[in-house]
């Protein structure tokens, strides 16, 4: 229905065009010459016509924003994402004041000084004062609005989070791994030229730190409720962007760099379905790169446990010193050495 309501608009305007053009030519072959109360009609029914567009096209935007709200993302569920979302709405409502300001100035503009007989442009090319305030008051809020958001950055990243949870987001074409950390809160070693299908992290087998870690390679990953999660993100061929719509947190994954985000989760699953009233809703992590033919598929399914649960279903997954023994990034250097020059 949408397609042909389109199709029938773009074929209406296709009409109007055809006969404005008749219209125009049938006036040039009966040799009519337009008169000055001919054009002063003309403006006439232009600024009747602006006021009209104006009036239409901005309730149209104000339906547009009432019909899409309810289909916008659900309260912030992280820590730091309320402060981002609140950050945001005052943008909006910047944005937006400027926005009906200027566009009602425009087409009023447009229709009050329209040509009519006996009225000249008053020749106007300065007024100090005038570029001065129309300066000053963009500077001023502009200003206010930067250094809030640096503040609010600087909180998110460079915030030291003691305790937090280790948590290694792996990304590749076309898929997610995630790793975490033991007891001992640290991630193992590891490194590219170690990657086998065994191995698809390229861990370091030798690493004391590595043997207590634990990875996934499902479809699915779980963070506690009310705790840290410092994300280091990793990616093995082309840059990748982890983005938690929900928590409102995104992180490039460029390969050979390590890259970090940290936030604490506020609403599990669970919570989050009754606020949503949609017993299906799940958290998302997606891929924000257009990073090849199936970039669509990088989604991976994010669950919000209690802290008791997260540790359940910790315990059920795999080991990372459940490896097949792979050899040393030393020992693999000295292998390839001898198969070159055995070639």
């Amino acid at each position: 229905m949408t397609i042909l309501i389109l199709i029938a608009v773009i074929l209406g305007i296709m009409v109007l065009v055809k006969l404005m053009n008749i219209v125009q030519l049938s006036t040039q072959v009966s040799g009519y010459e337009e008169t000055e109360d001919d054009q002063i009609k003309e403006n006439n029914y232009a600024g009747i016509g602006l006021m009209l567009f104006m009036i239409i096209g901005l309730s149209l935007t104000v339906l547009m924003i009432v019909s899409y709200r309810p289909h916008l993302l659900p309260v912030a569920a992280s820590e730091h994402g309320v402060g981002l979302d609140k950050l945001l709405n005052i943008n909006w409502i910047v944005i937006g004041f400027v926005f009906f300001i200027t566009q009602i100035t425009l087409f009023y503009f447009a229709h009050k000084y329209r040509h009519t007989k006996g009225k000249v442009a008053y020749f106007y090319p300065m007024n100090h004062k005038l570029e001065i305030v129309w300066t000053a008051i963009p500077t001023i809020v502009l200003s206010i609005l930067i250094v809030t958001g640096l503040q609010e950055w600087h909180k998110i990243l460079m915030t030291e989070k003691k305790d937090a949870v280790n948590v290694q987001v792996y990304g590749y074409q076309f898929a997610w791994i995630t790793r975490y950390s033991g007891k001992d809160n640290t991630l193992g070693k590891s490194n590219y030229k170690l990657i086998t299908d065994e191995n698809p992290l390229g861990l370091e087998t030798s690493d004391p730190a590595m043997k207590d870690d634990v990875y996934t390679t499902g479809n699915e990953m779980h963070i506690p409720v009310g705790q840290e999660i410092k994300f280091q993100f990793n990616a093995r061929d082309v840059i990748h962007s982890a983005y938690f719509p929900h928590f409102r947190a995104q992180m490039n994954l460029v390969p050979g760099m390590n890259t970090f985000f940290t936030f604490k989760p506020t609403i599990t699953t669970e919570e989050m379905r009754k606020i949503t009233k949609n017993d299906k809703f799940d958290y998302v992590l997606l891929c924000n790169k257009v990073c090849g033919v199936a970039h669509y598929t990088m989604k991976m399914t994010v669950v919000v446990d209690t802290p008791e649960d997260f540790k359940k279903w910790l315990r059920k997954q795999k080991k990372a010193r459940e490896i097949s023994s792979t050899p040393t990034v030393a020992e693999n250097t000295t292998v390839n050495k001898e198969v070159t020059a055995t070639l």
